[in-house]
């Protein structure tokens, strides 16, 4: 199969990245594979979407950094959706709000023509659309989601604070990767009204119940299809523990990774949110999870799948790239 990864830019992937990894996977298997940043999306004059990509060259590697670096160095081609068979979003908007935003939305809006024009898109560019910012949480159930507000007003806020006996999470709406999320309790009284309206500058504000058990963490959980991806009894699944006076788990942000193993309050999260996830088309995709509480659902470009794979000693990433493959398969045998 012909498979195209679009990414934010091609020049800033790395080689710890999990889209590397699925890329290189890819490759292994004797797949084409082609890279594309975001500005590098077309539509041609005959219709049909298109890209100038870089095509990952028809040899052997020694590793990610090899393998990345090969990428880099070659000179982009013009190629089209006729000859693609998946087109996979691997691009995050968020990290293009300030500096680029012209392209935030582009990968999507690219996407849901190509998908139009036979190609195979993931995740499904119309559920991305859909869960383009954190309000996507709020489809789920109560029963798996922190209590939330999110709203522009300050008195909506401080309400809230009250609510939650003067300890909550302020964070923004759009965004990714930790950046600007606070936590604010009495001790921030004074700095609130500033927190509040430096988030509001890139929009909504989400002010969310603080849980205790974000001391020691959080989960990420990668599902595929709605359903854990589970190898020799293995989930792909990793812990984040955030350092010392830090509340962000993120690993960019300083937080440490270990193994995870499935747990009953997993199990329960999975059963509530699997099935509108399978419906939205929501193909590879991280949870965050807190306790027994849905904290973020990752759905454009979740990370640290190949952390996953390091700490159980097994490869997620060849159950992925199989499973696409199956599905490349059916539309092959529907047509």
């Amino acid at each position: 199969m012909t498979i195209t990864f679009v990414v934010n830019q091609v020049r800033k992937e790395s080689a710890g990245y999990t889209t590397t990894a699925l890329a290189y996977e890819a490759h292994k298997r004797g797949h084409t594979v082609y890279y594309a940043g975001v500005g590098d999306l077309v539509y041609q004059a005959d219709g049909r979407i298109g890209a100038h990509c870089r095509k990952v060259p028809d040899r052997e590697f020694r590793s990610l950094h090899t393998f990345l670096e090969a990428v880099v160095e070659t000179e982009k081609e013009l190629t089209s959706s006729k000859n693609w068979d998946v087109l996979w979003l691997r691009n995050d908007p968020a990290a293009d709000m300030e500096k680029r935003p012209w392209a935030q939305d582009a990968g999507v809006l690219f996407g849901q023509l190509a998908s139009q024009q036979g190609v195979l898109v993931l995740n499904s560019p119309d559920g991305l659309i859909k869960a383009s910012n954190k309000m996507y949480l709020q489809y789920f159930p109560e029963s798996v989601r922190p209590q939330s507000v999110i709203t522009r007003n300050m008195a909506d806020v401080e309400a809230f604070y009250r609510a939650q006996n003067h300890r909550i999470i302020l964070k923004p709406l759009k965004g990714s990767g930790g950046k600007n999320v606070f936590l604010v309790d009495k001790k921030d009284d004074k700095n609130r009204k500033q927190i509040v309206e430096a988030i509001c500058r890139d929009g909504f504000a989400i002010a969310q119940e603080y849980l205790p058990a974000a001391k020691k963490g959080d989960i990420r959980l990668f599902l595929m299809d709605g359903e854990p991806i589970i190898k020799d009894g293995k989930v792909a699944a990793i812990q984040r523990v955030q350092q010392a006076g830090e509340i962000r788990s993120n690993i960019h942000q300083g937080a440490k990774a270990k193994r995870a193993t499935m747990n009953k309050e997993m199990q329960a999260i999975i059963d509530t949110v699997g099935p509108l996830l399978r419906q939205d088309g929501m193909f590879l995709v991280g949870l965050d999870i807190v306790g027994d509480k849905l904290m973020e659902i990752n759905v454009f470009s979740p990370g640290g799948l190949i952390h996953a794979s390091e700490f159980h000693g097994v490869d997620f990433m060849e159950d992925v790239i199989t499973a696409v493959e199956k599905k490349v398969g059916d539309v092959t045998r529907n047509d």
